[in-house]
């Protein structure tokens, strides 16, 4: 197992909204999640729109993203959610995801 912590930026204009999706995230996209070893996923978001993610994955962070990468229902969230971040290259939100170096864990 894996831990892995990451940022992302919601553009502060579509912080409301973004939210608001993340009520109702669709089942076919959570059993993908949970398929390719996605576990423990929590984000966390500051009042401007920056994120953390937090997420423990079977194999390796890269494995999970490439899992994800094949589902049909990742592909449909991600273009939805694309409108949503700030990007300076563009693309996919989890094309963009920032990974953070764990320098402490206490268990």
């Amino acid at each position: 197992m894996q831990r892995v912590g990451f940022l992302l930026k919601v553009r502060e204009d579509r912080i409301d909204d973004y939210k608001e999706h993340h009520t109702n995230v669709s089942p076919e996209m959570l059993d993908a999640l949970s398929r390719h070893g996605w576990h423990n996923y929590s984000l966390f978001m500051r009042h401007d729109g920056l994120m953390f993610g937090y997420v423990e994955v079977s194999d390796n962070f890269q494995a999970a993203l490439d899992g994800m990468s094949i589902e049909d229902a990742n592909s449909r969230w991600q273009a939805l959610m694309e409108p949503f971040f700030e990007s300076p290259d563009g693309g996919r939100p989890d094309e963009n995801m920032v990974q953070l170096e764990e320098v402490f864990h206490l268990e």
